[in-house]
């Protein structure tokens, strides 16, 4: 249970927790991971934020996903003045390494019902072939 801080901190900061509020970023991109035989399922979940702020890339075997969301309510009493405005907005990214053999095109991705769905194909780096290379000896 937690006690109110009385030095140094502002009491209220205890008694009006924020963990109360809809949006809780501990609950913001939980990610499951499953291995399968050809790939990795990627099951992010996403809450409260629509299809076209959610952006996927792809750099030096990096996947990184970056969703950002702006929110408001407002409540209003019969005469229309404010009895509460509540506003959100926030932005946040996972990344992980997939490899450097997975292109853009090898990754399937699906948006629904504020869920991110993604295929990564496994595949092995292909070892680069060593070319030798001789030197000319004059003579």
């Amino acid at each position: 249970m937690l006690m109110p801080s009385i030095f140094g901190e502002n009491l209220l900061d205890d008694f009006f927790d924020y963990s109360f509020g809809s949006h809780k970023t501990f609950d913001m991109m939980n990610t499951d991971i499953r291995d399968t035989e050809n790939g990795y399922e990627i099951t992010m979940n996403m809450p409260g934020v629509r299809k076209e702020d959610v952006k996927a890339e792809l750099k030096d075997g990096y996947l990184t996903i970056q969703a950002t969301t702006d929110s408001s309510r407002d409540e209003k009493d019969s005469n229309g003045t404010y009895i509460r405005r509540e506003r959100y907005c926030g932005s946040c990214s996972r990344s992980f390494y997939v490899g450097d053999a997975v292109t853009q095109e090898d990754i399937k991705a699906k948006f629904e019902d504020g869920t991110l769905k993604m295929l990564v194909p496994k595949k092995e780096a292909k070892p680069a072939v060593e070319e030798k290379k001789y030197i000319a000896i004059e003579g």
